[in-house]
Order: structure tokens, then C-alpha cells, then sequence
């Protein structure tokens, strides 16, 4: 700020001088004292140097970081029934997060965009809603040994450590094929602990409850109560170098549909030139049990950017059904520290036609 107070005044010490060369016969020595002046033009500086380092300090909490992210997709899916045409997607997401004992931290994700919506396929999963909404509140904090979560609109996967490596692009080959376990989805009101032991092994589990509204009295059922949905699930993990292994269990009780359990299990194994991640999932519900699987391969040097290939089936499936697979590859390069371009194409198999799609996505974080 040195200079920033020079520049000011030196024009102002100026612009006191010009009068006196104009006017040198009425004016005295008496009537101007340039040390004053001066003095009253430095406090000024000073009192706007502070309200800018005040304005710098303040424009949130001390303790609250802001982060920004947007991506956008460019891209056209042959074989959709609805529309084959290109079109343009994106997402603007805001992450807000505070501590205020420097061991936790509250956090905001506010989200907004669109999602392949004239497609039958979102093969991106982008957010949606042309209005900003808040996506989940968490809050997190240490207890002994434990760190504990808890939070509205929250995972139930969110204390899980997970072993997978694979740098997905689209959301099917998301949590190594194990999305209904190891990264499952609650979306309610949620607490989740974990305990990180020194030898590379952890634990953690989780309950969640959606918090439903009954259809017919429009009141909420409540936390926790048989008219509403609940969800628990138990977590153990092994990390290693160059490997790690995860194995998660979760039980599903939902008021308005039959009872299911999910187990999962995903690895994730590095060599010199990859990183080869594998899932498998399998789940029960009235006596029937569906299963399905993924393997994916990450290159993280090729060139200035990293490859990836895999296969997953598209959902579980019981011995009796057909099972359908799903592909894709992608090359992902960072442009610079704030932009990364993603290409990518993927092979999708239905029962009718199969769905191609070409995308490239374009990341921004700031």
C-alpha cells in the first residue's frame, strides 16, 4: 500500500503548490503550512487503506472459504428415441464452508443447471434447475478418536472411505459400479462416523432417514418411524501405497416398498504405467437377489493429460434377466490450473437400439 499512498500524495501535494504560483501575491507564508497538509492527506490515505484491508478481510468470515465450479457438455447420443440432435448442458456449483474451532467445518453446496433434458439418457448426471438451491448442509467435527458428520440432503456414503481410483466420465461408471453401497445415495437427514486407524484401516457407518412427507395428510412422518424411510449402512476399508480395498453393507428400509440389503466391494490396485480399479455389488429384496459389476483403467500420463477406459453393467440384474453393459473412454487434459477438457465417447446397450454418445465437458474451478 506504499505506493498506493505515494500516488495519492504526490497529486495532492501538486495540486496545493498550483495555487500559490498563481496567486504568489496574496498569499502569505502564513496561509499555507505544507506539513499540515500533508499530514491531513496521509490520515486520509490511512483511513482508506484500512476500510480496504477491512473490506478484504470481511467480505466473508475469516474462517469461510468460497470455492466455484462450472461445467458445461457439448454433445449428441445416437439411437435416442426422443431427439439425436446436439445440444448444450451445464453446472454451476458453490461450495461454502466455515470452521470456527479451526477441527470442523460447516458446509453449503448450492447448486444449479441443466441435464441432457431433451435426452432420455443423462449419461453426465449434471445438476439441475435454472435457479441456484441448496444441495446439502454438513456439518463436520471431531469426537475423541471419531470424525463425525452430520447433515441434511446428505449421503450415506459420506464417512466412506471407498477404493476407487477410476476417473469416471460418466456417472454410470461413478463409485467403481458399487453406487448403491459404497457411494449410496440417502438424501436425508444423515449422521455418519469414522475412526482412521494408524495401520491404513478404517471404519464407519452411518444411518440416514428421508424425513418423507405422507402423501395423503401432507405432514412429515418424522425421523426414524415405521410410516417413514430409513437407511443404514457399515463401512471397512484397507489403503495401502499402491492398493486399497473397500467393503460396505447397507440395509434399505423403505416404508413403501419391500425391504432390501446391498453388499459392496471395490479395489483399486496401481502400477507403474495405470491404475486398474474393480466393483462388484449384489442385493436382495423378497428372496431375489441381482448382482453386477465394473472394471475400469486409468493412464494418468498421457501426454499433457490422463486416459480412461471401462465396463459396468448398467444396473444389478438377476440370473433370469438379460444384462445389458455399458463402455466408455475418455481423455481428459488440464488447459491450465482452472480448466480442464474432457473428451469422451460411450457405448450404451438397451433393448432396443443401442445409445452412442459423443460429449466433450469442459471443467472449470475457481
Amino acid at each position: 500500500m506504499k505506493l498506493f499512498k505515494s500516488l495519492l500524495v504526490a497529486p495532492a501535494t501538486l495540486g496545493l503548490l498550483a495555487p500559490l504560483s498563481a496567486t504568489a501575491t496574496e498569499v502569505t507564508i502564513n496561509d499555507f503550512n505544507p506539513a499540515e497538509e500533508l499530514a491531513i492527506t496521509n490520515s486520509r490515505v490511512d483511513g482508506l487503506e484500512a476500510r480496504l484491508n477491512n473490506f478484504e478481510a470481511g467480505g466473508f468470515s475469516e474462517t469461510t472459504t468460497a470455492s466455484f465450479s462450472v461445467d458445461a457438455a457439448i454433445g449428441a447420443i445416437d439411437g435416442d428415441e426422443t431427439s439425436e440432435a446436439t445440444v448444450f448442458d451445464y453446472q454451476f456449483n458453490i461450495g461454502l464452508s466455515t470452521s470456527f474451532t479451526g477441527e470442523d467445518s460447516l458446509d453449503v453446496a448450492i447448486d444449479s443447471g441443466s441435464s441432457f433434458a431433451s435426452t432420455k439418457d443423462n449419461p453426465l448426471a449434471f445438476d439441475t434447475g435454472a435457479g441456484l438451491s441448496v444441495d446439502g448442509i454438513t456439518y463436520a467435527f471431531p469426537v475423541g478418536g471419531l470424525s463425525m458428520v452430520v447433515g441434511v440432503d446428505t449421503d450415506l456414503s459420506t464417512a466412506f472411505t471407498g477404493a476407487c481410483s477410476y476417473s469416471a466420465f460418466t456417472d454410470y461408471m461413478g463409485d467403481c459400479g458399487t453406487g448403491n453401497s459404497i457411494g449410496s445415495v440417502g438424501n436425508g437427514v444423515t449422521a455418519a462416523g469414522s475412526y482412521a486407524f494408524d495401520s491404513g484401516f478404517s471404519l464407519a457407518g452411518a444411518i440416514t432417514s428421508t424425513n418423507d412427507t405422507d402423501a395423503a395428510t401432507k405432514e412429515k412422518v418424522g425421523l426414524l418411524t415405521k410410516e417413514g424411510s430409513d437407511s443404514y449402512g457399515i463401512e471397512a476399508a484397507y489403503t495401502a501405497d499402491s492398493w486399497g480395498v473397500s467393503v460396505a453393507y447397507v440395509y434399505d428400509d423403505n416404508a413403501a416398498a419391500a425391504e432390501t440389503t446391498t453388499w459392496g466391494v471395490n479395489g483399486t490396485y496401481s502400477f507403474d504405467l495405470a491404475d486398474v480399479s474393480v466393483g462388484y455389488e449384489t442385493e436382495e429384496t423378497s428372496g431375489t437377489d441381482k448382482s453386477g459389476y465394473f472394471v475400469g483403467v486409468t493412464f494418468p500420463e498421457v501426454g499433457p493429460g490422463s486416459v480412461s477406459i471401462g465396463a459396468a453393467t448398467v444396473g444389478n440384474y438377476t440370473d433370469a434377466e438379460t444384462e445389458y453393459l455399458m463402455y466408455e473412454a475418455s481423455y481428459s487434459y488440464p488447459v491450465n490450473d482452472g480448466l480442464t477438457i474432457t473428451p469422451g465417447v460411450y457405448i450404451k446397450e438397451t433393448d432396443g437400439d443401442d445409445l452412442t454418445g459423443v460429449i466433450v465437458k469442459s471443467s472449470f474451478s475457481f
